[in-house]
């Protein structure tokens, strides 16, 4: 890493967001099934925050149908999220994940969320392992949408019928 090392150097450029209408076991699904522990809340564009394991974790209660019912957006608090720009010095952003007590910071530019880093990526520059940028900035939301499925409810009295007769 040289001093002139940016965010958008460093940044992850292909995200996965949920809408903040969409659920916590949704959210969590994403999550688990992108490998990622941290996830954009885009709405029309719009970046209302980043959602966190640790803060699906803390909020979860109930079981899946209970966690169906909520948004993502109960989750958010209200809270600033702390942003940078592509150009952005990587010590700065560092700076900015600490005064914030962050692991991760997404990248805004004129047109929008363009990336995020992570407290991974920081390391990764530091240590000399940047890969050049492969691909455009992409922000996945709305081209595809899970259905978790959830387990049915069942009877709580047996058929008389005994299972030597089926």
């Amino acid at each position: 890493m040289n001093s002139l090392t940016t965010a958008g150097q460093v940044m992850s450029r292909v995200l996965v967001a949920v809408e903040p209408q969409e659920s916590p076991l949704m959210a969590w699904e994403l999550m688990r099934r992108a490998g990622v522990h941290h996830l954009p809340v885009v709405d029309g564009g719009h970046l209302l925050g980043i959602l966190t394991r640790e803060q699906l974790a803390a909020s979860w209660s109930g079981g899946p149908q209970e966690q169906a019912g909520r948004e993502v957006r109960e989750l958010l608090g209200g809270v600033r999220t702390p942003r940078v720009g592509p150009g952005t010095p990587l010590g700065r952003v560092a700076a900015v994940m600490l005064d914030a007590d962050v692991d991760a910071v997404p990248v805004l530019s004129d047109d929008g969320l363009v990336g995020l880093i992570t407290a991974r990526d920081v390391l990764a520059a530091v240590a000399g392992r940047i890969e050049p940028p492969h691909e455009p900035a992409e922000v996945m939301t709305g081209m595809f949408h899970l259905e978790p499925i959830l387990p049915e409810r069942r009877e709580s009295c047996r058929s008389s019928k005994s299972w030597r007769e089926a």
